[in-house]
């Protein structure tokens, strides 16, 4: 086999491990978070901002982030995001604490029913052996994220079958 047909071999493996492993940076999905978890997010005490307007703030940030280059360990709209970039950098701007990483995030997060996520809660993916990705549900059955290398951040839907096939968990974070 020559070089060229070895290296390409090569490049490709590490493509195709790099676009699987997406936001898959995480170890093996704990159905049950620990006792100890942090709290849901409240905007700051004192202030007039009502849970549907950070809400609102949230789902807005992070749509406005559509197209925006997907890179692993991504947490802004100039280096790119990876998909818990996306959540904490949408978080945040709205003036929220979040963890960083996808398996934190679950943790963190109070679980709800699919039928009761609201704009700005958090809907949670497994591969076949570990959380690997997260969004941030808009409304009408959609969700915000960046998934994978080589795309953009997106707008999908649940009805997809992979995203059907793979939703583990919808979190809330906000106003429990």
């Amino acid at each position: 086999m020559t070089r060229i047909v070895r290296f390409a071999r090569g490049a490709a493996l590490i493509a195709l491990l790099l676009a699987l492993g997406g936001c898959a940076g995480t170890r093996a999905l704990d159905p049950e978070p620990t006792a100890g978890r942090p709290r849901a997010v409240e905007p700051a005490a004192g202030s007039d901002r009502s849970s549907d307007t950070v809400r609102s703030t949230i789902t807005r940030i992070a749509t406005d982030m559509v197209g925006v280059p997907y890179r692993y360990g991504g947490t802004s709209p100039k280096e790119g995001f990876d998909c818990s970039g996306l959540v904490f950098y949408s978080y945040t701007r709205a003036g929220l604490s979040v963890p960083r990483n996808s398996i934190e995030l679950f943790k963190a997060a109070e679980k709800i029913p699919l039928d009761a996520a609201r704009e700005g809660d958090l809907v949670f993916f497994q591969d076949q052996r570990r959380l690997s990705h997260v969004g941030i549900y808009i409304g009408g059955g959609r969700f915000v994220h960046a998934p994978s290398s080589g795309s953009t951040v997106r707008v999908s839907t649940l009805d997809s079958e992979y995203y059907r096939r793979h939703l583990v968990g919808v979190g809330r974070l906000i106003g429990t």
